[in-house]
């Protein structure tokens, strides 16, 4: 395969039902502030990204996984057609859609924009991480800047003119930001004197925009060691004039890129702010030392845009494996295996490749529903506030919840699942003919950035669940309780519902154990030892129980529709989707708790020595 090839393919099918029949869209559409938008517009938006992400995105991911990126003279450049792609971006709109009229955006409502995004990114992840971190740099200005900054940053990082990053980590602290060491000396005329290095700077620089506002972690002249003493500073790449413009460099530069295992499209920097100790900063905002907290508006919507990323490419992995299984013929059918004249069968008639498609099939169905619906969450809540404060509240809370599970499962399962793509390919997945290698090594990096699995799963069991007095996880396990009894005797479903309530006592069993060891100090290290598999025994929960809610959606919406017509074979899909997790995963949250009981910390009585002799 050439490069330059569109390779990206989905369902929109499949979106515009968890969209607009499982959760609602049209119920939050139409209202304020969503006044403007319907079904309509959404599926419109939506058939037009689809074809830019084919056009246009598609066809240079593989260009941009084999050219990578490169710096010259101090400067990054992207690969051949990434600088054409950022200029149609934004002239066409797609990275509008959800933001505010306020700031030149189209307004629609959550549920539309991860949507929106999970196209984009499935076609070119390492692409759509240029805009993605600048969108999200920008909503940081524009909550806890001053008037002036949203003015003069905001609407400039949305349109595209500037790109944005994040700058976190460093060579010593990595997860362990407290430990930051870049510096922020008062300049007389109320600006900072930056000085540090960053890494791993996602989009760190690169030729597409005019400049790029670094978002950036510092720590003042005086202030207190850890977290707690960190400020965050708008640091440009090129000062800015009094006009507003783009104005002579900032003493910003970049160090090298990465050599990476997958995402090579995407510029990851080491960057040196204040070299030639002439770096100039702001302070987002007038507050010093809170610069964590302002840092966690954006790294919140960052988690669940891998988790975005996520789907995107364990979709993009499905369909493509799909469409190979169907053309794919290797061997006789599995009923005439033993007649050496049999004709060839197309390898989607072999029972394990149809159990991997179904495997496929079910998570990225699911993992889709449960991030729709955190988007639900979060419309529902701008919605209700001030009008229900209550129910804004249990939206809210629910949003916080769910965010490790989207970030956490989505990143885990989006590398398993195109890795079992590559398996469905058989050798010819592990070539560069295929797709699904480059979709399997670039997903890997999900799970890491952004906070890695065990970051999530620790600000599960540590906070999230903890919040409100527990109110918020209780709600949850309430709204899946009300599921299961509303359908525990269905006709079709009753069995796989009783499934679902089996894993939901053993997941409240072992938060109830998990409760018992923070009560007691002797116990802790069995808090982290065991946080990931508590994340992902409620995601399974989760995801179960809104695979089944799409199921009986479908079963009701089947009886609609004649045998012939195409819909009634796509229903009839949900219905196995919702089976096969029921029957084939489900069970795994019993057995895991179980082990949860156990309470096993041989990873801890190991000594150092013992791990090997050399």
């Amino acid at each position: 395969m050439s490069a330059g090839i569109n390779t990206y393919k989905t369902d929109l099918r499949e979106i515009f039902f968890t969209l607009f029949e499982q959760f609602g869209f049209g119920q939050v559409a139409g209202q304020a502030p969503f006044d403007a938008w319907g079904p309509d517009e959404a599926k419109a938006v939506l058939s037009e990204t689809y074809r830019f992400a084919r056009e246009v995105l598609g066809p240079l991911n593989s260009v941009g996984d084999r050219e990578g990126c490169r710096v010259e003279n101090g400067a990054v450049f992207t690969p051949t057609g990434f600088k054409d792609a950022w200029k149609k971006l934004y002239e066409q709109g797609f990275k509008t859609v959800g933001v505010s009229p306020e700031h030149g955006g189209q307004g629609s409502p959550m549920m539309l924009q991860v949507t929106v995004e999970e196209l984009l990114s499935g076609a070119n992840s390492a692409f759509n991480m240029y805009p993605g971190l600048a969108f999200g740099a920008a909503e940081v200005v524009a909550e806890c800047g001053t008037p002036a900054q949203q003015k003069q940053f905001v609407e400039r990082m949305l349109n595209g003119t500037w790109g944005g990053t994040m700058c976190l980590t460093e060579p010593h602290a990595g997860s362990d930001v407290g430990a930051a060491k870049s510096t922020a000396r008062r300049n007389g005329d109320g600006t900072y004197n930056i000085r540090g290095t960053k890494i791993f700077i996602s989009g760190g620089d690169h030729d597409m925009a005019e400049n790029i506002i670094h978002l950036v972690l510092a720590r003042i002249d005086g202030a207190s060691p850890g977290t707690k003493g960190l400020s965050l500073f708008i640091v440009p790449k090129l000062r800015i004039n009094a006009d507003g413009s783009s104005g002579q460099p900032n003493d910003v530069g970049v160090g090298s890129i990465e050599h990476k295992m997958g995402i090579n499209g995407s510029a990851t920097c080491v960057i040196n702010f204040g070299e030639n100790d002439n770096c100039v900063g702001e302070l987002v905002g007038t507050v010093e030392h809170v610069g964590m907290s302002q840092m966690f508006k954006m790294m919140n919507g960052a988690r669940i845009a891998v988790g975005i990323q996520g789907i995107g490419l364990a979709s993009a992995a499905y369909y493509n494996a799909l469409d190979y299984a169907k053309d794919r013929k290797q061997g006789s059918h599995f009923t005439k295996w033993k007649d050496p004249t049999a004709p060839r069968a197309a390898i989607i008639e072999h029972p394990d490749v149809r159990r991997m498609l179904l495997d496929i099939k079910a998570h990225v169905e699911g993992i889709r529903s449960l991030i729709i619906k955190l988007a639900m969450h979060l419309d529902k809540a701008r919605q209700l506030a001030g009008k229900d404060d209550d129910a804004a509240t249990y939206h809210k809370g629910q949003v916080e919840l769910l965010t490790p599970l989207v970030k956490a499962y989505s990143s885990e399962q989006a590398f398993r699942l195109c890795a079992q793509a590559i398996q469905i390919y058989g050798g010819a997945g592990y070539i560069q003919d295929y797709p699904v290698e480059q979709y399997t090594r670039d997903s890997k990096i999900f799970s890491i950035y952004e906070g890695t699995t065990h970051i999530q799963a620790m600000d599960l069991v540590g906070r999230k669940m903890g919040q409100a007095g527990g109110m918020h996880f209780q709600q949850f396990m309430g709204d899946v309780g009300s599921f299961i009894e509303a359908h525990r005797e269905h006709a079709v479903y009753g069995e796989a519902v009783k499934s679902l309530a089996a894993a939901q006592e053993a997941l409240m069993a072992s938060a109830m154990v998990v409760f018992g060891w923070s009560q007691d100090g002797s116990k802790f290290p069995l808090i982290p030892l065991s946080a990931n598999r508590f994340l992902n025994m409620m995601s399974e929960v989760a995801v179960g129980w809104l695979l089944l809610d799409a199921a009986l959606i479908a079963e009701k919406a089947k009886a609609s529709v004649s045998a012939d017509h195409p819909d009634h074979a796509f229903y009839e899909g949900k219905k196995y989707s919702a089976l096969w997790y029921a029957r084939n995963v489900l069970p795994n949250v019993e057995q895991a708790a179980k082990m949860l009981t156990m309470e096993d910390t041989s990873p801890m009585d190991i000594s150092d020595a013992a791990f090997a002799s050399v």
